[in-house]
């Protein structure tokens, strides 16, 4: 039993080598099998490939050849441009090479005709030296002078003709100049006058407060006058209650204090509580309200002005300005009249007009703070502004607008008439009636007093008086000499805002009757 096993295991694996061996072969065979087709389909696809190689080779070479033939196409036809072109150039060259040999032969037909002529003239030159020559000679003889001496004779009458001539041309020219130089200063500051639109300046400053009945009055008073002592004593203004029904004056030299009683006594009396406390109060708040509005009006100003770069405290006391007045005219208003008047001016004669507006806004600025600080408004002015780095030309300005210097700038010269102007026009400043009507008599009376004065006439409000004189008495040189004596004596003898034109008239009549 065990020996069949065996057997049958033997029989089995040398059936399983068999087949494994018969396997083999058969994959052999298979895998040649392949390997020959393999071989085949290479051999194939190389000989497709060389065929459509060969194909793309013959198109290319014939792209090439038709490529070439174009191009060789293309160059021959731009070689038969160019060489037209070429002989375009030789043939105009050509040409050119003609004239110019005409122009040769015409030249040296006229420099030969030239040097002829050049010939002739050294010929009739020399004649003539010869002429002249024997001319001086007999003219010597005829006048007795040698040529020197007629030279200094010639030269001396011409030195005389020209002298006078020269005098009479310079006075020419100075009259037209003075003329030319007035007609356009009158355009000039009437375009001006015209162009700035402004209202009139002055205000009336009231210092009076309403009350709203009598009883009021012993309110503010207080017990034993406590409530008006620390109103007085608060804000440095003083109370005048009077007979004056239902009103009470506030009466200080320095407008902004005035201006915060006025606000501290309105709201109190509207308030109704008045005692020290609430007076310490209501004055605290119209100072702050004051500063405010102070600060406000500076900025508002500048701005209006159209100019930047001014110091901070500069624009606080622009805003101080709008509670001082001069001569009832408000002199914030009357600073930015200046200011746009010296724009306009400056603009029409090429000027910077920037720099003419801001001189003419600062030009009072001393006004802000000459009722605290000694000296005129002008040199405080000056003082202020050189302070808070203003420029010279601003300074020299503000320093010559009164005539307190000599101007030497153009702009100094242009904010004196804008200041003028403004101060000058119609409404702009006034004064009590009776002592304007005293002071027009004064100055006639003065001008009066003269020897040789005939009559005279206050005009322009007082800015001029005009003097007729006695013709047979005063004479044009004497003229000059009583308008001198005449501005000297007003000047000593009268008070007077701006200044104030003397006028001499003379006249001379002939009057004859026919019959």
């Amino acid at each position: 039993m065990l020996t069949c096993i065996i057997i049958a295991l033997v029989c089995a694996v040398i059936t399983g080598i068999i087949a494994f061996l018969g396997g083999i072969a058969h994959r052999k065979k298979q895998a040649e099998f392949t390997i020959g087709s393999a071989e085949l389909e290479a051999k194939r696809i190389i000989s497709d490939a060389i065929k459509s190689s060969e194909a793309k080779k013959k198109e290319a070479v014939l792209e090439g050849k038709d490529e070439i033939h174009r191009l060789r196409n293309e160059s021959e036809r731009e070689l038969n441009e160019r060489r037209k072109e070429v002989q375009r150039q030789e043939r105009r060259i050509q040409q050119k090479e003609e004239t110019l040999d005409k122009k040769m032969e015409s030249l040296e037909a006229k420099d030969e005709i030239l040097t002829n002529k050049n010939k002739q003239a050294d010929e009739r030159l020399a004649e003539a030296e010869a002429v002249k020559k024997s001319q001086f000679d007999m003219l010597e003889r005829i006048s007795g002078f040698t040529v020197d001496q007629a030279k200094d004779y010639l030269l001396k009458n011409l030195e005389d003709e020209l002298t006078h001539e020269k005098a009479v041309k310079l006075m020419e020219f100075d009259q037209q100049t003075r003329e030319d130089a007035d007609k356009s200063a009158r355009e000039i500051i009437s375009m001006a006058i015209q162009r700035c639109a402004a209202d009139h300046v002055a205000e009336a400053t009231i210092s009076v407060v309403p009350l709203p009945n009598d009883e009021m009055k012993g309110r503010i008073i207080g017990r034993e006058g406590r409530n008006i002592r620390a109103i007085e004593t608060l804000t440095g203004v003083d109370l005048i209650i009077d007979d004056t029904p239902e009103a009470i004056t506030l009466s200080s030299f320095e407008p902004v204090r005035r201006e915060v009683a006025r606000i501290a006594l309105e709201r109190l009396i509207a308030d109704g509580r008045i005692h020290p406390a609430r007076i310490e109060e209501m004055i605290e708040k119209a100072r702050r309200e004051v500063d405010a509005t102070i600060k406000q009006e500076g900025e508002r100003a500048v701005i209006e002005a159209g100019v930047n770069g001014i110091h901070p405290e500069l624009i606080k006391l622009l805003g101080r300005l709008r509670y001082r007045t001069s001569y009832g005219q408000n002199v914030l208003n009357h600073s930015l009249e200046v200011s746009f008047l010296s724009g306009v001016m400056a603009s029409e004669l090429g000027l910077d007009p920037t720099i003419a507006r801001r001189a003419g806004l600062l030009h009072d600025i001393g006004k802000s703070l000459d009722h605290e600080i000694e000296g005129s408004h002008v040199d405080i002015g000056v003082d202020v502004a050189r302070k808070y780095k203003e420029s010279e030309t601003v300074i020299h300005a503000i320093h010559a607008h009164h005539g307190d210097v000599e101007a030497k700038t153009v702009i100094a010269c242009i904010v004196q008439a804008a200041d003028a102007i403004s101060a000058a026009r119609p409404g702009a400043r006034r004064e009590n009636l009776e002592n304007y009507i005293k002071r027009l008599e004064k100055l006639e009376e003065v001008a009066s007093s003269f020897e040789g004065v005939e009559r005279c006439f206050a005009i322009q409000a007082g800015r001029e008086i005009r003097v007729i004189v006695k013709p047979e008495m005063i004479s044009d040189d004497k003229m000059v000499l009583l308008a001198r004596d005449i501005c000297n004596k007003i000047e000593n003898d009268l008070e007077y805002p701006g200044q104030i034109k003397v006028n001499i008239i003379r006249e001379s009549r002939a009057i004859e009757y026919a019959k």
